[in-house]
């Protein structure tokens, strides 16, 4: 008898989905090992197509849509503060923030995405989700969109966004979510290439639910707020449509800060984080 698929490909693992069979974990060093050097390879290979579709060239479009609600939701906590961003890839997001906050920083692993957002004249450097080289306290806010999911440590990473705010700073943070259209679409579809001979298959993911989410923070970091973003949207190629991609905009902006934020594709959680 062939047994069932896993609940998610790509070596994707899940929490806060009830009983259900657990995927392998993937051994070190392998593509999808979720280790820094494997995340490394896959983002380095990544950047030389990465804005392909966003920045200048997604005006309007689903990247645009997804950077904006994301850029706008650390505004409620950032302007005018010093905010660092974990993970901040060709700085597409970091610049958005770079226009409200005081002081707007930004760590990767990937050397070749760093070189197009200090093409930008972002203030970036290389470093690790799960060592970041800051003291203690250093900024008021600590955000990270589309990169936790991808780190198996993601524990230590969420500890150390902690660690570098300050006493009644926030922590805002991305998670894949599997009560989610595009978890299922993930669940059903092929991987996505983004490089000659490397998908999606090719990097560590994980799916955490919102309850899960929470529970993945320090535990001095008290939740405060959330969004939702791809609540609705079932393919990003449908914001290429005409009149479609106005009618998912609106769509969508109206519906990330309601309920049905738990069941975005992309759940976002606001921590703050309590003094001693």
């Amino acid at each position: 008898m062939t047994p069932p698929p896993p609940p998610y490909p790509n070596n994707a693992q899940q929490s806060g989905m009830g009983p259900g069979p657990a995927e392998a974990e993937a051994p070190p060093e392998s593509p999808a090992s979720g280790d820094l050097g494997a995340n490394r390879r896959y983002y380095d290979a990544f950047a030389a197509n990465y804005e392909a579709q966003r920045g200048n060239r997604s005006r309007g479009g689903y990247h645009d849509l997804v950077d904006e609600l994301e850029a706008e939701f650390v505004g409620r906590f950032a302007t005018g503060k010093d905010v660092l961003e974990v993970g901040c890839g060709t700085g597409l997001v970091l610049s958005r923030i770079a226009r409200f906050a005081r002081c707007a920083r930004g760590v990767d692993l990937s050397p070749r995405m760093l070189e197009l957002a200090r093409e930008k004249h972002l203030d970036v450097q290389l470093a690790s989700a799960t060592d970041l080289p800051f003291e203690d306290n250093t900024f008021d806010v600590s955000c990270s969109f589309k990169v936790l999911a991808h780190i198996r440590d993601i524990e230590q990473a969420l500890s150390e966004m902690t660690r570098v705010v300050r006493p009644g700073g926030y922590v805002i943070a991305e998670f894949y979510n599997p009560w989610s259209l595009r978890a299922l679409i993930k669940r059903l579809g092929p991987a996505g290439r983004i490089a000659e001979g490397v998908d999606e298959g090719h990097v560590f993911t994980r799916y955490d639910s919102p309850v899960a989410a929470a529970r993945l923070l320090p535990p001095q970091c008290q939740q405060v707020a959330a969004r939702g973003v791809r609540i609705l949207l079932p393919s990003a190629k449908l914001m290429r449509v005409p009149v479609l991609d106005q009618v998912f905009w609106r769509a969508e902006r109206r519906l990330c800060d309601t309920a049905l934020s738990n069941f975005g594709g992309f759940w976002i959680g606001a921590f703050q984080k309590q003094a001693p």
